[in-house]
């Protein structure tokens, strides 16, 4: 069960493909600024907002695409359903740690955790799926590991938010390439399997009079109802997008995002950049030069190979 798109040229772009890349990114990259907006709302109940406003936005997209019957299916799959609740809790957990990092001031280690992530996602395939690495790709995670101990030893403990958002995201991203079902589909079971305790909670707040929604402030009930698109529209859009593009353009694409966190995060929120972040964020970016030259050397040569 997958979705349809039309598909690019072998070991090639389309336009359509980078366009929605593109898009998801630099959604990805505005997000911080929506979330600072919500910072006076807790966490879980962003999150539930956000969950529950996903199910009409991913909902319209399956009809619209006529893709309503593979859901179904899924939902009649015990084992599918089963892999659907790790992944969905995988993706609240990271959502959650998301829009705490950013109303709590650290965007920065947020963007961290985004650069972090593709070497991550490569040390994950060398240890579990034995993938071998080039010794640039060992390099590029030596490099990341190196700045990480230099920010633990600067604030004396780990960099928590950017590598709970590194695992989370990156162990989300494994597991969702092995959920047998198209990525519009997946995404709408995993927020409708995180429907009832998302509608628990926000019944419960308001209950208790805790509730930011529809409690007379237009702006914070707005605001919330856009959750749904925040979350579903870029999801969707790089699901479709990565189907349309080859992976090293989409290896090079994913810095736009954390990119755009790190500019926010010290220009527009004004957080500090000490000594210890000057050091390690070059490094990480070192990295990640040395593992997508890498992969770009490797693609290169398999298309030689193949031609």
């Amino acid at each position: 069960m997958t979705d349809t798109p039309i598909q690019a040229p072998k070991n090639d772009d389309s336009l359509a493909g980078f366009g929605f890349a593109l898009s998801a990114y630099l959604l990805w990259g505005f997000l911080p600024l929506y979330m600072k907006a919500l910072a006076h709302v807790t966490p879980a109940e962003v999150i539930a907002h956000r969950v529950l406003w996903s199910v009409p936005v991913a909902g319209l997209i399956l009809v619209a695409l006529g893709r309503t019957a593979d859901l179904r299916a899924a939902l009649r799959s015990p084992r599918m359903v089963a892999m659907a609740v790790v992944t969905a809790a995988l993706i609240s957990l990271n959502w959650g740690i998301y829009v705490w990092a950013i109303g709590s001031g650290q965007a920065l280690e947020a963007a961290l955790g985004y650069y972090i992530n593709p070497l991550f996602s490569v040390l994950l395939g060398a240890v579990l799926l034995r993938e071998r690495l080039s010794p640039a790709q060992w390099l590029a995670i030596g490099l990341a590991a190196v700045a990480v101990a230099i920010l633990t030893v600067e604030a004396g403990r780990l960099p928590f938010v950017a590598l709970a958002l590194t695992l989370t995201w990156g162990c989300y991203a494994f597991l969702k390439k092995k959920l047998p079902i198209g990525p519009n589909q997946g995404f709408m079971l995993e927020v409708l399997l995180l429907t009832p305790a998302a509608l628990a909670y926000v019944i419960w707040l308001a209950a208790k009079g805790e509730s930011h929604f529809l409690q007379g402030v237009p702006f914070d009930t707005a605001m919330l109802l856009g959750c749904g698109v925040v979350t579903a529209i870029p999801l969707i859009l790089y699901a479709n997008g990565a189907k349309l593009l080859r992976l090293s353009t989409i290896a090079i694409m994913q810095y736009i995002a954390p990119t755009m966190i790190f500019l926010t995060a010290v220009f527009v929120f004004g957080e500090p950049f000490g000594s210890a972040r000057a050091v390690a964020f070059p490094m990480i970016w070192a990295a990640l030069v040395l593992y997508t030259g890498s992969m770009l050397s490797q693609s290169r040569k398999r298309r030689r190979r193949a031609g």
